[in-house]
């Protein structure tokens, strides 16, 4: 069989096919008495899975140029073969401990949640998630890493700043300010908060600085997507910094893109209360 697969990678049929590697593993064990080891070539459990965090920076970075390509090869690093080819799945080619590093856990949040990190996030949110595996001292799931990501940057019920309903107006040409106004819940208390901006986060800010005296400067901002469709979720993440120089960042999810990006900038404001 090994022969068979290297003869594969080499762009070699061997004429014959794996669909379903674990069912040969499960009778071979039977037969023999034996197990198979974790990295025996093509047929171990973990054959195919990366904790290393330049290995899954690597891994994570094949599998995205690889969608951008028209042709049928399959070229990524450290995996000699295309794991679907044998009936294996890509749930654990990376998976998450102390080892990891920030991209096998964009990778996770990516395929698990459709989370396209932007790379001082993940820089960010790799630390949140060292700290849990040391703490732990085990492999995460992705339900681990969801619920520190929560935790880290204050999404849902982890907000700090909670927005009830909010309305925007003004528009996004040159010159013409934005106006926000919006009723938001902070630490039991409901507060209506107003704030005028060249546009929709920064006059969310505005109003926030002027209420809370947070002082936070906008570093970066990122949206996207979260699905196709007339019913697609978007995210929107902000990367900010408060007046003594320390970054903090914020995520905001939700089915209109303009309230996700309300919700970024209340999940900022969040941590650089904390």
């Amino acid at each position: 069989m090994t022969l068979a697969l290297n003869l594969y990678t080499q762009g070699i049929d061997p004429g014959l096919h794996f669909p379903k590697i674990r069912e040969v593993v499960e009778t071979v064990e039977y037969c023999n008495g034996l197990p198979v080891h974790p990295r025996h070539p093509y047929a171990g459990e973990l054959v195919h899975t990366a904790f290393s965090g330049s290995h899954q920076d690597a891994i994570k970075k094949g599998f995205a140029a690889r969608e951008s390509r028209t042709d049928e090869i399959w070229e990524v690093p450290y995996l000699p073969i295309d794991p679907a080819d044998i009936g294996e799945s890509y749930e654990a080619v990376i998976r998450v401990n102390s080892q990891s590093g920030k991209g096998g856990v964009a990778w996770v949040m990516e395929k698990e949640r459709g989370l396209k990190l932007p790379r001082a996030l993940q820089v960010d949110f790799s630390k949140h998630v060292q700290r849990l595996a040391e703490r732990k001292g085990a492999e995460l799931s992705a339900d681990d890493i969801w619920g520190e990501f929560l935790r880290a940057y204050h999404v849902g019920d982890a907000s700090i700043f909670e927005l009830i309903d909010c309305e925007t107006q003004g528009y996004r040409t040159a010159g013409t300010e934005r106006t926000f106004t919006g009723r938001v819940r902070h630490r039991e208390r409901v507060i209506q908060l107003t704030g005028r901006g060249n546009g929709l986060v920064s006059a969310v800010l505005s109003a926030l600085n002027e209420s809370f005296g947070l002082a936070l400067d906008v570093i970066d901002y990122n949206e996207h997507a979260l699905s196709r469709g007339t019913d697609a979720k978007a995210a929107a993440y902000l990367h900010c910094r408060r007046s003594d120089g320390a970054e903090v960042f914020g995520v905001g999810i939700d089915d209109d893109l303009a309230t996700a990006s309300v919700k970024a900038t209340l999940s900022a404001a969040s941590a650089s209360v904390c």
